[in-house]
């Protein structure tokens, strides 16, 4: 291919199925305007009846060819120009690419609600969606902000603001190398990144456990946290829940932000915390934007720096996680709890419910797990095998009780996502309203139980499960060997304390579901339909 200007996409389908014709990049009728799209554009149908009354030909199915032929009725010989007249008609999200076949060496980009970010190299300038893609090339980033437009030319960047004037910011540079966006001897990404996790604990924790002011964010006599997320981030923000009321004594509530931003206002104004791996998550940068509009303050817990959700909320938490690409979050999730206990730790002893020494015992337990988490992946070899017992299982039930009720979630999500085995989550106190009725003996339930003070009431919901025949998996501390008696197979996981549990639980639920994904012969790192970051409601 020659040429010294240009760019591609990768599509993930909302308006209509793939195929070559809905493809991007499109043309406009005369064939020298060249559009890509990431994002939905709302108002599609109106546009299209407008261009097409004017006697447009649109081709595809999709939203976003309305957009090129927009530009093309825009145009006057300036691209940027054309496309600032245009974006104030456009209802939705979207991060935009444009060439010209008469503006040689020149790309317009602009976005809204969709991540765009751009490179700085040498004798080249570059763009894309996600900071990883361009690793190979440089690690000088500008990060263009909501309703930005940039010009890009080999030599040059100008960024520009809504209203057209131009905007000065000086490039960050990111930490991450190439060796992060490689497998490292691993056959999947995913493999890498559940193995990442004792550094992954370590580098969250590293110069936060001895800090455990507050900030005042529990300020103003709030007496509630509130934890929005979607998707594996919400199962943080709900393991979040009982965290911050066993470690901080604070009432705390979990909602996916996809349904909090359609919900009534209340009263109560209670610190609302952000879950997200990208901080590009639209549902919860919605809700980040709703909540302050409610007059709530907000924090944000995101594994990337310059990310949208960095800017909406009003106190961020990184993670530190590190480059996560396979599709299936597995580090960034572990790296979420991390930051939720800090964050109730922090809270525990602002509002009293902890002293010092006892927040000090609680970090050392923390600063443990690492290791704890390095024991799970040195067992690897055992639930290997018993992934190839049961990757022939059309559907799997995972249960747990409490603080672990979110890990059976996460634990079935992973199974479902890669392997594409039909898999639920459910508190095991929920089996007998309803769930029994689909128990078989080819439907395997993985229960999590740790010692804890629902320890009882699971060996309880075991019996329900074993007296119609389905096959029982355990995950139990070392030295529950009596257990064993009582199961089908038996997994082990270090003792940590229980409010901790999750962490533990949750690695061996990930190589469990990545092994069975691998007997099946999956696509472990891009699984069908799905997107690594979800830019769209």
């Amino acid at each position: 291919m020659e040429g010294t200007t240009g760019f591609g996409h990768t599509r993930w389908a909302t308006h209509g199925a793939p195929s070559r014709e809905n493809a991007h990049p499109f043309l406009d009728c005369q064939g020298t305007i060249a559009l890509a799209h990431n994002g939905i554009i709302e108002n599609h149908s109106s546009l299209r009846a407008e261009l097409e009354a004017k006697g447009h030909k649109l081709t595809s199915q999709t939203d976003t060819e309305t957009v090129v032929h927009m530009v093309e009725d825009a145009y006057e010989g300036n691209l940027e120009a054309a496309l600032r007249s245009v974006l104030p008609q456009i209802q939705g999200a979207y991060a935009f690419a444009l060439m010209h076949a008469s503006e040689e060496g020149k790309l317009v980009v602009a976005r809204k609600d969709s991540p765009l970010v751009v490179g700085l190299g040498t004798e080249e300038n570059l763009f894309a969606s996600d900071v990883h893609a361009l690793l190979r090339e440089t690690s000088r980033i500008l990060y263009l902000m909501d309703g930005e437009l940039a010009v890009i030319t080999p030599t040059d960047v100008d960024v520009y603001a809504p209203d057209g004037s131009l905007v000065k910011r000086e490039p960050e540079v990111v930490s991450w190398t190439v060796e992060d966006s490689e497998k490292g001897g691993f056959a999947h990404f995913m493999l890498k990144e559940i193995f990442e996790q004792p550094g992954v604990i370590h580098s969250t924790l590293l110069g936060r456990v001895s800090d455990l002011e507050s900030d005042d964010l529990l300020r103003g006599g709030t007496s509630h946290v509130k934890l929005v997320a979607c998707g594996t981030s919400f199962h943080a923000a709900l393991a979040g829940k009982y965290i911050m009321e066993e470690l901080a004594g604070v009432p705390a509530s979990a909602e996916l932000a996809s349904e909090y931003r359609y919900t009534r206002a209340s009263g109560e104004k209670p610190l609302v915390v952000l879950v997200t791996q990208s901080g590009e998550t639209a549902d919860t940068i919605a809700a980040a934007r709703e909540a302050r509009k409610r007059g709530c303050r907000t924090l944000a817990i995101t594994n990337y720096l310059g990310c949208t959700i960095a800017r909406e909320a009003e106190d961020v938490l990184y993670t530190r996680a590190g480059l996560e690409i396979g599709v299936a979050a597995t580090k960034t999730f572990t790296a979420e709890l991390m930051g939720l206990y800090l964050l109730a730790l922090r809270f525990g002893v602002d509002t009293g419910h902890l002293t010092a020494d006892e927040a000090r015992k609680w970090t050392d337990e923390l600063r443990a797990l690492p290791r704890a988490v390095q024991s799970v992946l040195d067992s690897a070899g055992e639930i290997e095998k018993l992934a190839r017992e049961y990757s022939n299982s059309r559907s799997m039930f995972f249960l747990g009780r409490n603080i672990n009720y979110p890990i059976s979630l996460e634990g079935a999500l992973k199974m479902k996502e890669i392997s594409y085995i039909h898999a639920e989550g459910y508190p095991a106190g929920e089996l007998k309203h309803g769930p029994l009725a689909l128990l078989t003996e080819e439907t395997p339930v993985v229960a999590l139980v740790p010692r804890d003070h629902t320890y009882e009431k699971m060996w309880g919901n075991i019996g329900e499960v074993s007296a119609r025949g389905s096959p029982v998996i355990a995950i139990a501390y070392e030295g529950d060997d009596e257990m064993e008696k009582y199961v089908d197979h038996l997994l082990h996981v270090p003792w940590v304390k229980p409010v901790y549990s999750p962490v533990v639980n949750v690695v061996a639920l990930q190589l469990l579901a990545y092994y069975t994904a691998r007997e099946r012969g999956c696509s472990i790192d891009k699984p069908r339909h799905l997107a690594k970051s979800v830019t769209v409601e």
